[in-house]
């Protein structure tokens, strides 16, 4: 008989049976299209710049889970990543590979305000400041202390700490590098200064803080517990919160918040060299020059920097102003400042600040800026915000009502369309809302713990005419799952791969992210996972559906395989590559399970073979015999890349047993 091609369709398709997607691909992981051909994933690479924080972190490049990641260049050339983490802002210096902490203060206290208490043989140092304010994993800077007269020296104590635990309003605890002695018994003057940032946030998502959350009986935010029917201290709840950020940068600067706190702003130094902290935008302070008016948001969940006459607006926030003034947020709300200006925010009839409140949902969920709009999704909506000029300013129009977005972070935007996950199915906006047609639906939300969705991101990889999408699955509360739609060939294929922040710039030659190990990694570079040291290799696989071998009541018989593979790329000098042919009798049994799959030619009990192939592999000798097969190939070695092209199966027809 002829030999058979192996030709399958491109994509990956999870939506019925094996059996009845024959001719397609029914299961990858870190295996993508290109010109309708499977091939594996490009690696990445970990940055190695130097870290700047005055605190290094244990691991990585910084500290905390980062959840955004903003790229310019300023005006003098310097190549700029802005990074929030949970507990953090960064900035990194492109060229100098330099991390800088930008973390914003939100109290400084005056002198003496602060004391210490040492324990001998401890390095627990117990920290007074009366209505602190501080939770647990914030950050504070001491300056002025003098020695506690043994080896708690001042310069120990001047320097940053993360808060250990909070003993009370009043008492909080830190971790010193050195244990106290005997002598160790001042409480380190009458000139200590506490420098608190802003507060911190959590890497995980939480419901709420109150009734319900939590043990039994109430909610532990240090100690003591907060007991039921007891009031948490103020601003507990958005401290429990996801910390997301949301920034935009206004000519070289930034201006950036953390989801439900303030807006804040970072002023590019003269000196590429010094980075200033980020300071708030707040009624009565001067940010860069500029006086900021008393209508100032003081609190917002997401902020945006218009292309249109750049203005500042915030979404998801208070409005000061008319008969219903309030300092509480409205998470509907949007205000927006007079052009050209961070700091105006009162209307006028001589500027164009103003406001407006959304009708359609409960909560803004996210914002994205598009090509001649911004576009605005609600729980329920996705609105139109278009600048019209005055006297209206900003015009308003629903797109679409009754849909859904996951999170704030699940939408991105290639080729002037834009592209979002929803809590049940996915959605593409080019023009019109329409459903984008997934043939991984079933298995992407079939598998998915939507309860952690603020989490989930979505992501360009514009070299590859991609769309990314990260999410947790099921059982997990952390990313571990990707899904891609292939927006060229229209295709989707998936895996498993944790991440945490994507970022695909113009401006930086691979596309970024971050890892829960707290690391910067360049994508598309290499071809292993070189996160650690020495490189580890990148295990990837792609398997076809069932494709039937007999004529559905004879069995068939395979006796050679003729590869079709190139291993372009590779930087070993023998790359390889498994093929595996699975065999079995019925649709409803189970394939054939090696014992060691990993073993060359291994025949397993069930008749399953692996083989392995070499990059001048011409022919490989099989005996697999069964009415369905399903076609695997994979890698698991080190400096290994390939491209499947279109391999053959000598068959023929067999016995009925």
């Amino acid at each position: 008989m002829p030999l058979q091609a192996l030709k399958f369709r491109p994509g990956v398709n999870r939506e019925s049976t094996s059996l009845s997607n024959e001719g397609g691909w029914f299961e990858c992981d870190k295996v993508r299209f290109r010109s309708g051909s499977a091939e594996k994933i490009g690696g990445w690479v970990a940055d190695t710049g130097p870290s700047g924080s005055t605190l290094p972190p244990p691991t990585g490049a910084f500290w905390g889970t980062a959840r955004a990641l903003q790229n310019w260049v300023s005006l003098s050339g310097y190549n700029l990543l802005g990074i929030g983490t949970n507990l953090k802002y960064y900035i990194q210096n492109g060229i100098s590979g330099e991390v800088y902490d930008i973390t914003p203060l939100r109290l400084t206290t005056a002198a003496g305000e602060v004391t210490f208490a040492a324990t001998p043989a401890s390095t627990v140092l117990t920290v007074t400041d009366n209505g602190h304010g501080v939770r647990e994993n914030d950050f504070v800077t001491f300056s002025g202390a003098v020695s506690l007269g043994g080896t708690i020296t001042a310069t120990v104590l001047n320097t940053e700490f993360q808060v250990f635990a909070v003993v009370s309003n009043n008492v909080y605890t830190v971790i010193l590098p050195v244990a106290a002695d005997g002598s160790d018994v001042g409480n380190g003057g009458a000139s200590v200064v506490g420098a608190y940032q802003i507060t911190t946030g959590s890497d995980v998502y939480t419901v709420s803080v109150g009734w319900g959350a939590g043990g039994w009986g109430g909610v532990n935010i240090g100690t003591p517990d907060i007991g039921w029917g007891e009031p948490a201290p103020a601003g507990v709840g958005l401290a429990e919160q996801l910390r997301l950020w949301s920034q935009a940068t206004f000519g070289e600067d930034l201006v950036f918040n953390p989801r439900g706190g303030a807006l804040y702003y970072w002023d590019t130094n003269a000196n590429p060299n010094i980075f200033d902290r980020g300071v708030i935008i707040a009624a009565g302070t001067t940010v860069g020059g500029a006086a900021v008016d008393s209508t100032c948001p003081s609190v917002c969940n997401h902020v945006l920097v218009s292309d249109a006459s750049r203005f500042v607006i915030a979404f998801g926030t208070n409005d000061p102003t008319g008969v219903y003034a309030t300092a509480v947020l409205d998470p509907m709300q949007i205000r927006w400042s007079e052009q050209e200006s961070y700091a105006t925010w009162t209307p006028a009839v001589t500027n164009q600040a103003g406001s407006y409140r959304l009708s359609q949902g409960s909560s803004i969920v996210t914002v994205i800026q598009s090509r001649q709009e911004v576009l605005v999704w609600t729980d329920a909506a996705l609105y139109s915000m278009q600048y019209l000029g005055p006297p209206y300013v900003w015009g308003f129009q629903i797109l679409a009502d009754n849909l859904s977005i996951v999170g704030p972070n699940a939408v991105t935007t290639a080729n002037n369309i834009t592209y979002w996950m929803g809590s049940d199915k996915f959605y593409v906006y080019s023009g019109r809302v329409e459903t984008l047609p997934c043939t991984l639906r079933q298995y992407v939300y079939g598998d998915i713990n939507l309860s952690q969705a603020y989490q989930f991101f979505a992501g360009t990889n514009e070299g590859f005419n991609e769309i990314w999408w990260y999410y947790c699955s099921a059982g997990s509360t952390t990313i571990d799952k990707y899904v891609v739609y292939n927006y060229l060939e229209r295709i989707w294929y998936y895996g498993t791969l944790a991440r945490t922040a994507w970022l695909d710039s113009a401006l930086r030659v691979q596309p970024m992210a971050t890892t829960y190990g707290a690391q910067l990694v360049y994508h598309e570079q290499g071809i292993d996972d070189g996160t650690t040291n020495p490189p580890s290799p990148i295990s990837a696989y792609i398997q076809s559906s069932d494709f039937d071998i007999g004529d559905g009541h004879n069995f068939g018989f395979v006796s050679r395989i003729i590869p079709d593979v190139t291993f372009d790329g590779s930087t070993v000098n023998a790359p390889t590559l498994d093929f595996t042919v699975r065999p079995r009798q019925f649709p409803g049994s189970n394939y054939g399970q090696s014992n060691n799959p990993s073993v060359v030619s291994a025949q397993s009990y069930a008749g399953q073979r692996t083989y392995n192939v070499q990059q001048f592999t011409e022919q490989v000798f099989v005996r697999v015999r069964g009415r369905q097969m399903a076609f695997r190939v994979g890698s698991t070695a080190l400096g290994t890349a390939w491209q499947l092209g279109v391999p053959r199966i000598d068959a023929r027809p067999d016995g009925r047993r």
